[in-house]
């Protein structure tokens, strides 16, 4: 941003990312004395776009029939098998063979498609951070719990929050109930510390101020015993700005924003 003359002509703004919509079902088989459960997931739709510097590199999506020539249309049908703890989260990956031996290959989409497979993405994918720890016997309005989110943004260096769940209000029609929580995230007291001493190797980040908000939302059916809704977001801001300018000109500066969505809703 700036006076245009003073702005590089090959440095160029533009937003690069990935949006996934996955739709799945998922049936318990089994639960263990620990109370934790074994799931088929099963693929029934997929929409995958990704864009670099606004220019769009891959455009999937599962309902436009043209598009199922992919290698991605070939995770629609495929399963894998995980275990969720009473927590919400998924422990580990039990079997995904035969739906990455179904999207081997070579191309960019191939890839895309592993990756998607991959036990750390379908972790992040299942699991529900929002819910209570199961020592919590009973929570009241107004009671509290947390845990830690660490996130990391290339060359701005890493950042760790502290995310708190507030249970705001039960919702209900006759004997129907939800419980609605809140989230709201702060920077993690806890790694402080460590993020300091990794960013004290990153100069260019403490080079830049700093703005960010971290906030979502659980809506958890209590009859059923299950999360309708789940949704967070994070958004970070970086700013620096010539601390020189000329007299009369626009300062140059510099801006760049992340954004990382993650949303959940059970559809039947």
């Amino acid at each position: 941003m700036g006076s245009k003359p003073e702005k590089p002509s090959d440095f160029k703004g533009g937003r690069t990312g990935n949006r996934i919509e996955t739709t799945f079902t998922q049936q318990t088989l089994s639960t263990d004395k620990n109370g934790n459960a074994s799931a088929r997931i099963t693929i029934t739709s997929l929409k995958f776009f990704r864009e670099i510097r606004d220019k769009v590199t891959l455009d999937f999506d599962s309902s436009r029939e043209k598009d199922m020539n992919n290698p991605l249309g070939k995770l629609i049908g495929q399963s894998y098998t995980i275990e969720i703890t009473p927590e919400g989260q998924v422990s580990r990956l039990i079997d995904a063979s035969d739906a990455r031996t179904a999207v081997m290959g070579k191309t960019t989409a191939n890839q895309t498609a592993i990756q998607l497979l991959s036990e750390d993405i379908i972790k992040q994918r299942h699991s529900i951070p929002a819910l209570p720890p199961t020592e919590t016997d009973k929570l009241q309005t107004g009671d509290n719990w947390s845990n830690i989110k660490d996130f990391s943004f290339g060359m701005m260096g890493p950042k760790s929050y502290e995310r708190i769940y507030t249970l705001q209000k039960i919702e209900g029609i006759g004997n129907h109930r939800t419980a609605v929580v809140q989230m709201e995230a702060n920077p993690s007291v806890e790694s402080a510390k460590e993020m300091h001493a990794e960013n004290q190797t990153n100069p260019l980040s403490n080079m830049f101020d700093n703005i960010e908000t971290y906030t979502g939302t659980l809506q958890l059916d209590l009859n059923e015993g299950k999360v309708t809704e789940y949704n967070e977001k994070l958004q970070t801001e970086w700013v620096i700005v010539d601390p020189t300018p000329e007299e009369g000109k626009i300062p140059s500066a510099l801006k760049m924003k992340a954004t990382r969505i993650y949303s959940m809703e059970k559809i039947d």
